[in-house]
């Protein structure tokens, strides 16, 4: 006798969270795709240069802020999860443990941006410099606004805001913050590691 038990399983029709998001998060990547191609021409053409500058980068502060950024993305799909349960204080919990660690990002980036301020290091400094200091900047920048988007899902979350029928904004929010983890995953390599 064959036992038919059937499985459900659920099966989006579009990405999670809002669509508007994607269309945002997809333009975001674009920029992002540009500006590492540009790099990786201007690499091309000048390889001593761009050795020699990446030498002085603080490959440690890279991979650690590395590992934080993933750590933060773990802690927003625990979010997802929790308020799929209808857990919203827990949901918030991840949420703002994730902001913690976008925290700890930006304040490992600010030394060592002060680091390289400091030994005069600007734009201008030379063409890696250029890039590592714009690539850097307009990451530092999302992260912040990724930071802003968590607290307000943070705060909704708090209120009850989110259900398990309705939760699209944390995975609005949760999808914005994994983009910006992915830039890093990338950035870093490339800026700080690949020769």
């Amino acid at each position: 006798m064959i036992n038919n038990t059937h499985v459900s399983h659920e099966i989006h029709a579009t990405p999670p969270g809002d669509l508007a998001i994607w269309f945002f998060i997809f333009a975001e990547l674009l920029a992002f795709g540009v500006f590492f191609v540009a790099y990786a021409f201007a690499r091309a053409h000048n390889v001593e240069l761009f050795d020699e500058s990446q030498q002085h980068l603080n490959r440690t502060s890279g991979a650690v802020n590395t590992l934080v950024l993933i750590t933060s993305s773990y802690f927003m799909v625990r979010a997802v999860a929790a308020i799929k349960q209808g857990l919203s204080d827990e949901c918030a919990r991840w949420t703002a443990a994730a902001i913690g660690m976008g925290g700890v990002f930006l304040v490992i980036k600010v030394f060592e941006f002060h680091a390289k301020f400091s030994a005069g290091i600007t734009l201008s400094s030379n063409t890696f410099y250029m890039f590592y200091l714009s690539l850097t900047i307009f990451h530092f920048m999302h992260v912040i606004l990724g930071m802003v988007i968590l607290a307000a899902v943070m705060l909704k979350a708090r209120g009850g805001g989110y259900s398990v029928e309705n939760h699209t904004g944390v995975e609005t929010g949760a999808s914005y913050w994994h983009m910006v983890d992915l830039l890093w995953i990338i950035l870093f390599p490339l800026v700080y590691v690949i020769h």
